[in-house]
């Protein structure tokens, strides 16, 4: 499958690595090659990852070592952990979670708790708050998530009220519905319909990597379609399940060094 550019100004690229299919939305062009800039312009950058269901901070923490470009040299990161609650897909059983899931697999149409949603993204804004008063530029700001932490990210970046550099979803799902809308940031009220999905997006502004593989079980490939819009056309791939490669990591770190913005 070839990288599909549409020539408007909002961008949908899609790059297919074996068995993933990879999208970004709302990307104003950009060319890949590498913009190696000097180390004394490079600029300081935050990325935050957010983990998936019962997993940990720290034992997402290697993912950091994949990123060895100099551009990073001045990136800051950060693994939270998320507090245990009662999963409602685990028998109510406590473990770490963003926020509430009630069925696994999760599918399109799988129910949504927004008001917990919310309290999480709070908490994510907070993060993101502290490092940019900290003096990071919200333009070097990137959130990433997998699986639940990639449906955190998504209403994270989604609904801060400033632009970042970036979102990156591996394996995630929208985890709100069309009346989440009322909440978002007036910038952010531009609507796109994505089949039976109304979805706020900020058009032209945080780009967002949507990272999904075919075969995954856990978080169904129809839960990833009311991301992307035109991902219903895009042909299945049978191969990667619910998890992250090292190639998508890769990619990752190629897309964040083009959007980050040199120290002035």
């Amino acid at each position: 499958m070839q990288p599909m550019l549409l020539t408007k100004p909002t961008v949908l690229l899609a790059v297919t690595l074996g068995s993933t299919i990879i999208f970004l939305l709302f990307f104003q062009p950009h060319h890949f090659a590498s913009s190696r800039k000097p180390d004394s312009m490079a600029a300081r950058s935050f990325v935050l990852w957010l983990h998936g269901l019962g997993d940990s901070g720290p034992a997402n923490e290697p993912i950091k070592t994949l990123f060895r470009s100099p551009e990073f040299r001045n990136n800051k990161w950060s693994f939270p952990s998320a507090p245990e609650n009662p999963v409602t897909c685990n028998y109510g059983m406590r473990m770490p979670s963003w926020f509430d899931i009630h069925e696994i697999p999760v599918t399109a149409d799988s129910p949504k708790d927004e008001s917990d949603v919310l309290k999480a993204v709070q908490n994510v804004h907070a993060m993101i708050d502290k490092e940019v008063a900290a003096g990071t530029d919200p333009n070097n700001v990137f959130v990433c998530g997998f699986s639940q932490g990639g449906a955190l990210t998504l209403a994270s970046v989604l609904l801060y009220p400033k632009k970042l550099g970036g979102g990156a979803v591996f394996s995630g799902w929208v985890p709100f519905n069309a009346s989440m809308l009322e909440k978002f940031p007036e910038d952010a009220k531009k609507i796109l319909f994505l089949g039976l999905t109304v979805l706020g997006l900020k058009l032209l502004q945080t780009p967002i990597l949507w990272s999904h593989g075919m075969a995954d079980r856990t978080v169904l490939f129809e839960a990833g379609q009311a991301g992307p819009p035109f991902l219903e056309k895009a042909g299945a791939y049978p191969g990667l399940g619910h998890s992250i490669s090292n190639e998508e990591l890769q990619f990752l770190e190629s897309w964040i060094k083009t959007r980050l913005q040199s120290s002035s």
